[in-house]
């Protein structure tokens, strides 16, 4: 794994921690987003472990769905939990009469976790030669 695909992986583990410190203190919006940001950092590491860079989240976006959920290396899940999340992020953070409830944020904060760990699953598989990931 190299140094940037570390780093990405790293900063999606204190994404998840700052959601769930969010979350306890009842700033909900701010754990959306960070809940987002853990998914997103992970899809990340996987590109760029394959050496793909993107400058906009809907590139990273279409390229994990392409390169990962259509080659059927990762379940379909993963990439509608990104896109549902990316689109709750949205409204947690310019939305005014946004309205996201602690259960929902919980629930894709428990989606981050599942996405980062399959994600970490796939890269250790990808080292040590086997298969598939979700």
């Amino acid at each position: 794994m190299n140094d940037p695909t570390a780093r990405l992986l790293e900063k999606a583990d204190r994404a998840i921690a700052a959601a769930e410190s969010s979350l306890r203190d009842g700033h909900v919006e701010a754990a959306a987003s960070r809940a987002y940001y853990a998914m997103f950092y992970a899809a990340e590491a996987l590109l760029n472990e394959r050496g793909f860079r993107f400058r906009r989240h809907g590139g990273v976006h279409a390229a994990f769905g392409e390169h990962f959920v259509k080659t059927g290396r990762f379940d379909a899940k993963f990439h509608r939990w990104l896109l549902a999340a990316f689109s709750k992020r949205i409204t947690a953070d310019y939305g005014v009469d946004a309205e996201l409830t602690s259960t929902e944020v919980a629930e894709m904060i428990e989606q981050a976790k599942e996405f980062l760990a399959t994600v970490r699953d796939s890269l250790h598989n990808d080292r040590h030669g086997s298969g598939d990931a979700g």
